[in-house]
């Protein structure tokens, strides 16, 4: 499919998306039971949607850098990157869905919603960051690039997953935004999709890299520095 069609389509899809929830925040939520409507949330529904405006923003940037990857030497199994797209897509829908679940352990507040959305756009700039300097070694599969490279600069000089990083940062953010213990839930959900995708892919980069890379791993944290 041609590249910029792609990206359309994604956008287009994204706006459609977006405007029928924006619809049924305003409504009254049909598809959801009226007991299990987290009233609190829907009320700051305008909080809510810029959360997934963020998430927005993030698919559309890595749909379009996405065409100057380098092609693939080698790459994870069909059913290894279904796992991850599964367990990613799930925990981020357990932590928009305005379902009151097992309750809040944040209140509904604009002050901590705000704050919520500040942590969003800080994960998403340190994605776009890390994104950048990655380049061409980039992407979306655990693979190993044609003439791929070991990237050291910008946000890698610290980290070896800063990507991972700013994404679970999003996932923390819109937690925060939404503030049901649902939303923790997937949380921990994205947590272990990133974990187990950490081990498989520095597994590969050994492979690949050998002693270069055991030193590189040794000089750095995986995402939190002092911590993990």
């Amino acid at each position: 499919m041609n590249q910029r069609l792609k990206v359309t389509l994604v956008a287009a899809a994204s706006g459609a998306a977006i405007g029928v929830l924006a619809t049924r925040t305003r409504t009254d939520f049909s598809l959801i039971p009226p007991s299990a409507r987290d009233q609190a949330l829907l009320a700051h529904s305008p909080f809510l949607l810029a959360g997934i405006l963020g998430w927005v923003a993030f698919s559309l940037y890595w749909e379009i850098a996405a065409k100057n990857a380098a092609a693939a030497k080698t790459s994870e199994s069909k059913g290894s990157r279904a796992v991850h797209v599964f367990l990613a897509n799930a925990a981020l829908l357990l932590e928009i869905v305005p379902i009151r679940g097992l309750g809040r352990f944040l209140p509904a507040a604009s002050l901590i919603m705000t704050a919520g959305l500040a942590v969003e756009a800080l994960g998403l700039c340190l994605t776009i960051w890390a994104r950048r300097h990655l380049g061409r070694n980039w992407s979306g599969e655990i693979t190993i690039k044609v003439d791929h490279q070991l990237i050291r600069s910008g946000p890698y000089k610290l980290l070896r997953h800063p990507i991972y990083t700013g994404l679970l940062t999003m996932y923390a953010g819109i937690a925060i935004v939404t503030g049901e213990w649902l939303a923790i839930v997937g949380f921990a959900m994205a947590a272990f999709a990133y974990w187990r995708k950490i081990r498989l892919e520095e597994a590969n980069l050994r492979v690949a890299f050998g002693a270069e890379y055991e030193s590189y791993r040794r000089d750095t944290w995986a995402l939190l520095p002092g911590l993990f």
